[in-house]
């Protein structure tokens, strides 16, 4: 092999090798030291607070209980249909 591409060979993986260094995975380097004010006590009792008020339920996620109606489906099909002809409701694309 001439000393030419030995040099290259060698160059090559100098820069390789270099840029295959990594660092940490999770950036702790980076991680800002944080002194708290509160002692551990204090935020466990208030976590468990939390918890035990806390519902599981999501708002709104209640169905509301089907209401009685004292009409029968034919009437209301009635008078829906006297309301349009009447042009209490807006039908179509036009309302």
């Amino acid at each position: 092999m001439s000393s030419k591409l030995l040099l290259a060979i060698a160059a090559v993986a100098t820069i390789a090798a270099g840029a295959a260094r990594a660092d940490e995975a999770d950036a702790s380097q980076y991680a800002v030291q944080f002194q708290g004010s509160r002692v551990r006590a204090e935020v466990q009792a208030e976590a468990a607070t939390v918890a035990a008020t806390r519902s599981t339920e999501p708002a709104g996620s209640r169905i509301a209980a089907p209401l009685k109606s004292s009409l029968d489906r034919g009437e209301v099909r009635t008078q829906a249909a006297q309301a349009v002809r009447q042009g209490l409701i807006p039908r179509g694309e036009a309302g």
